[in-house]
């Protein structure tokens, strides 16, 4: 098992994402987005529209089990963030870790 808010920390500051959920869309739509990770305390319906189109896509969606303020404050950012695609995971280990 591997440490989900260290792994997304690396990611952020080494590799490349995507981060917000029209960027997050347009990530997964675009066959860029590795993986998704959704904060599941974030708002339902765009938890939902997200997941579902991952499916759609065949994307692996993560699911950050804290809330969407708490996302925003692992990407280094003041504000709440509901969904951040993995797009290179720089020196992180998320595209290749299974997460509780």
């Amino acid at each position: 098992m591997g440490d989900l808010v260290k792994d997304i920390r690396l990611a952020v500051d080494t590799g490349k994402v995507a981060i917000g959920t029209n960027e997050v869309m347009k990530a997964i739509s675009g066959d860029k987005a590795k993986v998704v990770i959704v904060a599941v305390k974030g708002k339902k319906d765009t938890i939902a529209d997200i997941s579902h189109t991952c499916t759609v896509a065949s994307v692996k969606l993560v699911k950050f089990k804290d809330s969407s303020l708490q996302l925003g404050t692992v990407c280094g950012k003041p504000y709440t963030i509901n969904a951040v695609a993995i797009l290179e995971p720089g020196n992180s280990n998320i595209l290749n870790e299974e997460y509780a």
